[in-house]
């Protein structure tokens, strides 16, 4: 009897198909990378521009330059320029794959993956350490009673400690966080049910593109965003347990962020490590000086007493002593570069750079800013990203006066937004910025 080779018979043969062809989901997602090099921008940019009013000679030229180049463009470039912050939260749940992959097709040249870690030690993306509640379907899962503070019910089964539930990454491991799903953050902190306690995303925002979220890893972040050619600003995030935790101190954490990028043959001039702790970013510029000369201090000293965005004497440190010690960019809430000006006369404008701008570029610091339309609409007052101008702004069209400013007068070299599109728009347009 004639022995048949494994390949000679149909189940070998399509075993052999098997290994030599892509599967289905390899050639979707391969089309789904290759969609996102076409740059397509929606309506929203457009909506401000006609949003825009034209009470200067300012406003009006940007807004008659912003629709002419609406109208005669159609080729939109993707720009470092544009950086998607958390991908696309607006309208996606944030440091997901697919608000990622709609930040790339928006044109941002540079994606965010807030890092943080889990019980082990893994690193993952999330904007906080302890945000699973409000960011994900956790309470909705068996995995809520894992949480940091679970949520209790009384006799009649209502949420009793809405306000105080807190669910962490390092409360689960690796193969736990996996099985969550993204959602659009927010939480009612005053709700009686877990149903309404995670019906809280805002109602300027929306659920329309809620129903797949899909959490990633800090590794295959990096590996979508090779894939989609973009380059990374991961954010080092202040963990919430005491460190060293399971042996790992913070410098051990600061080291594995770059380890991961160094894993996956990243070129150090394609990533912006950032973070608010400026012992991260001077660890970087020490031990790692390809990844730190480009490394990001994100300036929150606004919460410190004492400091004052308009006073340089309340700096420590100074803009000067921090480039003197290898900080090459800072990165401040958009509203500490900006300062009103409402006496400006129709040829003036009613938004300026600050003293805090000013003397960052004179120390030779580049700028970046977050987070562009990351508040509600601006005609409500008291928008916390526009504090400085809040009283010479009121429609959202306004976003892109103030959008102007900071790439021309404040010379910005990127902005942090919540819809890269608009920012993306706007370079293409005014061939301003990187």
């Amino acid at each position: 009897m004639h022995n048949k080779t494994p390949l000679s018979t149909p189940l070998g043969l399509i075993a052999l198909l098997a290994m030599a062809c892509p599967t289905w989901a390899e050639t979707d997602n391969a089309s789904v990378i290759a969609a996102t090099e076409h740059i397509t921008l929606g309506p929203r940019p457009l909506f401000l521009v006609q949003d825009m009013d034209e009470q200067t000679q300012h406003s009006r030229e940007l807004k008659s330059r912003l629709l002419n180049c609406a109208a005669q463009r159609g080729d939109w470039q993707r720009t470092d320029f544009s950086i998607a912050h958390r991908g696309a939260p607006l309208q996606f749940p944030e440091h997901t794959k697919e608000a990622y992959i709609a930040g790339a097709q928006m044109g941002a040249g540079i994606l965010e993956c807030d890092v943080t870690f889990t019980a082990d030690k893994e690193l993952v993306c999330r904007h906080s350490q302890c945000d699973l509640h409000a960011t994900t379907n956790i309470l909705a899962t068996n995995l809520a009673q894992k949480c940091s503070v679970p949520p209790e019910f009384d006799q009649n089964g209502e949420l009793t400690n809405a306000s105080a539930v807190q669910c962490c990454t390092s409360d689960i491991t690796l193969a736990e966080f996996k099985t969550l799903k993204g959602k659009m953050e927010g939480a009612d902190t005053e709700a009686r049910s877990l149903e309404a306690y995670m019906n809280g995303t805002p109602n300027w925002r929306t659920d329309l593109y809620a129903q797949r979220g899909t959490l990633m890893t800090h590794a295959e972040s990096i590996e979508l965003f090779k894939a989609m050619g973009v380059k990374m600003t991961p954010e080092l995030k202040a963990p919430s347990v005491a460190m060293p935790f399971d042996g790992m101190s913070q410098a051990d954490y600061a080291q594995k962020l770059v380890d991961e990028y160094r894993a996956a043959n990243v070129a150090p001039s394609d990533v912006y490590p950032q973070s608010f702790e400026l012992e991260d970013v001077r660890y970087w510029i020490e031990h790692t000086p390809e990844f730190g000369k480009q490394a990001v201090y994100l300036d929150d000293r606004y919460d410190e007493e004492g400091f004052d965005h308009a006073n340089p004497d309340t700096w420590e440190p100074s803009m000067q002593a921090l480039a003197d010690e290898g900080v090459t960019i800072i990165a401040p809430p958009l509203w500490m570069l900006l300062a009103s000006n409402p006496d400006a006369d129709e040829s003036g404008s009613r938004i300026v750079p600050s003293v805090y701008a000013e003397r960052a570029k004179q120390a030779g610091l580049d700028i970046i800013a977050w987070s562009f339309e990351r508040s509600g609409p601006l005609s409500k007052d008291g928008q916390w990203y526009h504090r400085t101008t809040d009283d010479v702004i009121d429609s959202d069209g306004d976003k892109l006066l103030t959008l102007d400013v900071l790439a021309r007068d404040v010379g910005v070299m990127g902005l942090f937004s919540d819809w890269p599109a608009t920012v993306t728009f706007y370079n293409n347009c005014m061939n301003v910025g990187t």
